[in-house]
């Protein structure tokens, strides 16, 4: 039976030299301030509030009934605000 070729490739754990050539990345750990947190949950909360506010008690509140439609704009805003935060927190 024939022998199959071997192919030789460079072995990229053992270097010529002896030293290795990738340095280990420092990570940046700083972590993401507590007030952004707040905010964050603090803004989706408060854009699901206003959802289900409007949905339950809406045509009764004299603000609420006066916005009509845009409370939807004003409530999935809020919480699409608090969920493009989420992409800052570390």
């Amino acid at each position: 039976m024939p022998k199959s070729k071997v192919n030789s490739y460079d072995d990229f754990s053992s270097s010529s030299s002896g030293v290795d050539r990738r340095s280990p990345v420092k990570l940046n750990s700083a972590s993401t301030p507590r007030w952004y947190i707040i905010l964050m949950l603090g803004l989706m909360l408060l854009g699901l509030a206003w959802l289900v506010v409007n949905y339950i008690a809406g045509p009764s509140i004299p603000l609420m009934a006066e916005l009509g439609a845009w409370n939807y704009l004003i409530g999935f805003g809020l919480f699409i605000v608090g969920l493009l935060m989420t992409m800052g927190w570390k």
